[in-house]
């Protein structure tokens, strides 16, 4: 926590906000270890030299942004290679990609780029393009050096064979997708299985939006958990070592072919450690393990420190490994089904966590997401397994892809179905202030509601008051409708 809030107050504030938050966050740790066993004096020291070693370095970071040579300029000729698949915003692609040279001369640093769709219809991630542009500031504070807005046609160079690869299996894997699905199902397979949501209509992402489902389609922790477990399934027959390897190298090629998003960067981190664990024979502790995926990333990215969506890998992560357990007990010591009992505790624990922001970056909060996720968590699992294996075989035989998209026609169909069900119910959503008065009123909300909840009299209040809320959405719809 140190190390994130240091380099995010470091990006956003400067250094001076890094100092602060570095003596704050010691000021605490001082406060904690007070009150444990004698030899927690060594924690304060850790805080110190985290809080110090990310200040010094988010600054240094921060300042060369701030004295990148393309700051001063307004124009340029400018080499760039796409660090992810274009989409389209407001009728304009927009990618983000690193800088190779500008003006003829090597360079580096992020970048944003918008470019005209007939123009561009050709770029792809890893491909380097070089065009004329625009230069602007960044609106953000991320770490990215400009806002680049081509204004002439690209010259497009060759990308790596390992990116062309994973461009050929994303294509090869839509079209057998697009072969023997209807096109609603077809459209949202690669989003399940590898995030690709460019064939994605707004209708059914707005479905999904109303219904808490839209993380589905962002590729994190439980496609890589899926994916590797699966592998390492093979260990009675290749033996722990050799499974281990073999998962390792499909973790690689999945990172490469789903791209590296903040959500995956953390998932594939995790999964490395994981792995290690299996071989040195140590036994896996998730909090341990999520805090060094946070800090190495942290290290490599800092501008993950203000990545929203990395944020909420996280913070998902650590409520499913922290709260979750506690809930499915107490749901199986009142008699309910273990299946049951940990799909309500792992959907309620994540989506009480990341509700916050949530809210505070769309400004609503789905009332039906507990309800629908738990609908589709029996489907989820075979849809990424099976559109995994598809991925897998669509360049080399395609027909056999096509044979194994075929069995998750029924899956897709039974999400698909849950989205539009849950979407069409009033008050699915109830709208809250977007920014960080959303963030303050649901976590305060949470909260209360989870403190209430623990007290007999508590659940009275807490069930009144959800009565109330869904009296309240379901009147504010039908006005809406009116």
């Amino acid at each position: 926590m140190t190390g994130w809030a240091v380099t995010a107050a470091g990006i956003v504030w400067g250094s001076s906000g890094a100092i602060v938050v570095t003596v704050a966050a010691v000021v605490v740790a001082a406060v904690v270890a007070w009150r444990l066993p004698a030899g927690s004096t060594s924690a304060v020291l850790a805080v110190a030299v985290i809080g110090i070693g990310f200040a010094v370095a988010v600054a240094l970071r921060v300042d060369r942004v701030h004295h990148h040579p393309i700051a001063s300029r307004h124009g340029a000729t400018v080499t760039v290679a796409p660090t992810e698949s274009p989409r389209y915003v407001n009728g304009r692609m927009m990618f983000r990609a690193n800088l190779i040279d500008v003006d003829g001369e090597r360079s580096d640093g992020r970048v944003v780029v918008f470019a005209p769709a007939f123009d561009f219809a050709d770029v792809t991630a890893g491909r380097p393009a070089t065009f004329r542009a625009r230069v602007s500031r960044p609106t953000r504070r991320d770490l990215s050096v400009a806002v680049l807005t081509a204004t002439g046609r690209p010259r497009l160079g060759t990308a790596s064979t390992a990116q062309r690869a994973a461009q050929a299996v994303r294509t090869r894997f839509a079209e057998a997708a697009r072969a023997v699905l209807p096109a609603d199902e077809a459209a949202m397979l690669p989003a399940l299985v590898l995030g690709d949501t460019s064939a994605v209509d707004q209708d059914t992402s707005a479905q999904f939006r109303s219904a808490g489902l839209t993380h589905l389609t962002a590729v994190s922790g439980a496609n890589v958990t899926i994916v590797c477990g699966a592998v390492l399934l093979t260990a009675g027959l290749l033996g722990p070592r050799i499974a281990v390897a073999l998962a390792a190298v499909v973790l690689v090629a999945f990172v490469v072919v789903v791209q590296p998003s903040a959500s995956v960067l953390r998932a594939a981190a995790m999964g490395a450690i994981a792995l290690l664990a299996v071989i040195v024979r140590r036994r896996r502790r998730p909090i341990p393990a999520l805090s060094a995926c946070v800090l190495l990333l942290l290290a490599a990215a800092p501008e993950l420190a203000v990545d929203a969506g990395f944020a909420l890998s996280v913070s998902a992560t650590a409520a499913i490994v922290v709260v979750a357990p506690a809930w499915t007990h107490r749901l199986r010591d009142r008699g309910w089904p273990a299946p049951l009992a940990a799909a309500v505790s792992v959907t309620g624990a994540a989506q009480l966590v990341t509700a916050p922001l949530v809210a505070g970056l769309s400004g609503s909060v789905s009332l039906v997401s507990v309800v629908t996720n738990v609908a589709v968590s029996v489907v989820v699992a075979p849809i990424t397994v099976i559109g995994t294996a598809a991925a897998t075989l669509a360049v080399p035989w395609p027909w056999a892809a096509e044979l194994a998209i075929r069995f998750t026609g029924p899956e897709l169909w039974w999400l698909l179905h849950v989205a539009r069900w849950a979407a069409a119910v009033p008050g699915a959503t109830v709208s809250v202030p977007s920014g960080w008065p959303g963030v303050a009123i649901v976590a305060a909300v949470g909260v209360a509601g989870v403190g209430l909840w623990r007290v007999r009299r508590g659940r009275i209040v807490v069930l009144a008051a959800v009565a109330c809320l869904v009296a309240w959405a379901l009147t504010s719809s039908g006005r809406d409708e009116v």
